[in-house]
């Protein structure tokens, strides 16, 4: 008998209590004087039970041993039905109806108790014991059926669940797979202002390369620049003290460098964000409200998302031809990468469309609207700020109109400060466009506004040739603009 029946065996010290009791021998022969001598052998169809009104023969106990032939307590335990206890005061089984003394006790003198009923009882008390065998299940079923045969070599009713092996691996190209891998790499940015207040803000960032740089958002950063402190923390929960590098503000791309960088530093490969399509999975990791490590699934909704973010403290707006992911992306997220399903990062997370508040990273939350900076302009940007720490920009030469939308850019009438909208003898000039004119084609991308032209003007590096299209009095030309060059943020 395994240890799980244990607890509901029929003590050896009392006589076991079969589910159905076995045939007693028939009433002797009146008189009604009880008989020692035993009676003959009831007829065939002689009741299960004897009358009432005859004297009972006392059962001769049962041998621990014999199996009962039906569900026994064993059964009920499994349903977590408390198992009958034989030396109960009043208690038999089957169990009989209340006025009946206990098995084997002499009856009182009373009417007979037809057989009816006393079928009907057990009838009963099989019905529970079919429920309770439904409820235990498998297990319980096998937990009878061992009890029965536990002379015939059954040593344990116990029904082991199966454990996954030790060396469980997840498929290459899973997101556990993919996340496993990257995690690593990707850090927390704890930055601090170096005014009184120590204002600040936490990002994400992850390792560019392995003498120590990390790339993440200038908005991340932008209040620890000036005498500031930054700290990163990698997911072991290893903090190194970090400096800047070097801040593209129009490009909302930063670079810092771990002061005292461990060995052994695992940079995230890079993708190529010009091969991305529309439904190509991704996964973003970053920091969200705080939470490291957070890693979120999604696809690419659209490509070359004109996007104008600004880090909501009043400074410049960013220009970005965004990756549009609906992966979960909230504050915190920003500075972390985007990454493919091969685990090669195609982007890094920047701002959020948030429900009556435009682009940029305030604190409202996620509605599937993410964008990223695409790969291949991040690392044109991180490798100009690691070689002198200042930004470089391509530019055309002219002044747009930022605020109209759905007919074009419009070149202004006057730049800032009352200067010329078309910077004499810039590139604008020389491919012969003038005040007015909107452009309304920037290569193979249509230009619906000032910050889509700025987006795809920056996603180009200097000295590119850009064929535009634009309009004047009507009329629709091209020219093809050869794009010059400004360095650093102004």
């Amino acid at each position: 008998m395994s240890t799980e029946n244990e607890g509901t065996a029929v003590p050896a010290d009392h006589p076991a209590a079969p589910s159905t009791p076995s045939t007693p021998p028939a009433p002797p022969t009146p008189p009604t004087t009880p008989s020692a001598e035993t009676p003959a052998a009831a007829p065939a169809d002689a009741p299960a039970f004897p009358p009432a009104d005859a004297p009972t023969v006392a059962q001769t106990p049962v041998p621990e041993a014999t199996p009962a032939p039906a569900p026994e307590p064993t059964a009920t335990a499994h349903a977590h039905t408390p198992a009958p206890t034989p030396a109960a005061a009043g208690a038999g089984w089957p169990p009989p109806p209340p006025t009946v003394p206990a098995w084997g006790a002499p009856l009182p003198p009373a009417s007979p108790a037809p057989a009816g009923p006393r079928r009907g009882a057990g009838g009963l008390v099989a019905a529970v014991l079919v429920a309770a065998l439904v409820a235990g299940g498998i297990g319980g079923g096998i937990g009878y059926w061992a009890a029965q045969r536990g002379d015939e070599g059954v040593s344990s009713t116990t029904v082991a669940s199966g454990e996954a092996p030790a060396s469980f691996k997840r498929e290459p190209g899973t997101v556990a797979a993919v996340a496993a891998k990257a995690l690593p790499s990707v850090v927390t940015i704890q930055a601090k202002s170096g005014g009184s207040q120590g204002e600040g803000g936490t990002g994400t960032g992850f390792v560019y390369d392995q003498e120590g740089h990390i790339v993440t958002n200038n908005h991340v950063v932008a209040s620890a620049a000036d005498g500031g402190t930054l700290s990163v923390t990698f997911p072991d929960g290893k903090a190194y003290d970090a400096q800047v590098v070097g801040r593209a503000e129009g490009y909302d791309v930063a670079v810092l460098k771990l002061t005292n960088a461990p060995k052994g530093l695992k940079p995230l490969p890079l993708g190529d964000s010009d091969k991305v399509a529309v439904g190509d999975s991704t996964i973003a990791i970053g920091a969200p409200f705080g939470l490291s490590n957070t890693v979120t699934t999604g696809i690419i909704s659209a490509k070359n998302r004109p996007v104008a973010s600004g880090d909501g403290s009043g400074g410049s707006n960013s220009y970005m031809s965004a990756l549009q992911t609906d992966a979960s992306i909230n504050p915190g997220n920003s500075g972390g990468p985007l990454l493919d399903a091969g685990g090669a990062v195609i982007g890094i997370n920047s701002a959020i469309q948030s429900t009556g508040s435009g682009f940029g990273q305030s604190q409202a939350g996620s509605i599937g609207l993410g964008f990223a900076i695409p790969v291949n302009q991040a690392k044109n940007v991180a490798q100009q700020l690691i070689r002198t720490g200042k930004p470089v920009y391509p530019v055309i030469g002219a002044t747009v109109n930022m605020q109209e939308q759905g007919e074009g850019a419009t070149i202004a009438s006057q730049g800032s400060g009352g200067t010329p909208s078309v910077t004499p003898d810039g590139p604008a000039a020389k491919a012969g466009l003038k005040a007015g004119d909107v452009i309304t084609g920037f290569g193979d991308h249509q230009i619906d506004s000032g910050p889509s032209l700025i987006s795809e003007i920056w996603t180009h590096k200097p000295g590119d040739q850009v064929e535009i299209t634009y309009e004047r009095d009507g009329k629709t030309s091209t020219a093809t603009v050869t794009l010059g060059e400004r360095t650093g943020d102004s």
